[in-house]
């Protein structure tokens, strides 16, 4: 009981592969993504906060550190089937926030209690950390899948993947967005590895998707 259960917790994180079901040259743990959103929502922030935003700094940390660990009780559902339609992807939330919710009532102490909900909830929001959180969320999915692509994976999810989740980047309204599409993204597309995948004509066609409202 008590906080030592969800410091152990933590392991099953690294025991949660990304992508389950399919081939893939390098395999990911949860753990492993959440540590690299970190690094790239920080990195999102600094250069937001250049550009004059004010960044609640101990929020995005919050948020981006722990927003898969919902996944311990659920695993890492794949993204098509996640997002296959709105009403889907609620009720995966709930049961993974029902979780979550009852995870910290039953082995939190009452002092603690209020810190925990705060800190393991849904941190995706119309807030400026929590746009940064869903950009590099998405940028983890980007390469993760950029490197299956460069490496001659032919697994059409990783295309998709790759695909949706630079449709998904255009479309959040950020300074350090426009800076990694305008600036970042050319650098990885233009890595001289030999591929049997055009990733350039899919990273052109999900660039040129229209911007949704």
């Amino acid at each position: 009981m008590g906080i030592h259960t969800y410091f152990r917790s933590l392991n099953e994180l690294e025991r949660i592969i990304r992508c389950p079901g399919k081939f893939k040259f390098e395999e990911h743990s949860v753990a492993a993504h959440s540590w690299k959103v970190v690094q790239y929502a920080k990195t999102l922030a600094d250069i937001e906060e250049k550009n004059g935003a004010t960044i609640d700094w101990k929020k995005l940390y919050e948020i981006t550190s722990s927003h898969d660990y919902g996944e311990i009780f659920i695993g890492d559902i794949k993204t098509p089937v996640k997002h296959a339609s709105p009403e889907l992807r609620s009720l995966i939330q709930q049961v993974e926030e029902g979780m979550v919710y009852n995870f910290i009532e039953e082995h939190i102490p009452g002092d603690f209690k209020e810190i925990f909900h705060r800190q393991l909830r849904e941190g995706k929001d119309d807030s400026t950390e929590g746009l940064i959180l869903e950009a590099a969320d998405k940028m983890d999915q980007v390469y993760e899948a950029f490197a299956e692509l460069q490496r001659g994976n032919t697994e059409k999810e990783f295309v998709k993947m790759y695909r949706d989740a630079l449709i998904k980047i255009k479309n959040i309204d950020l300074y350090c967005v426009a800076y990694f599409l305008n600036h970042i993204l050319p650098d990885m597309v233009n890595d001289e590895i030999t591929s049997s995948v055009d990733i350039r004509r899919i990273t052109e066609e999900a660039l040129a998707h229209p911007v949704t409202v």
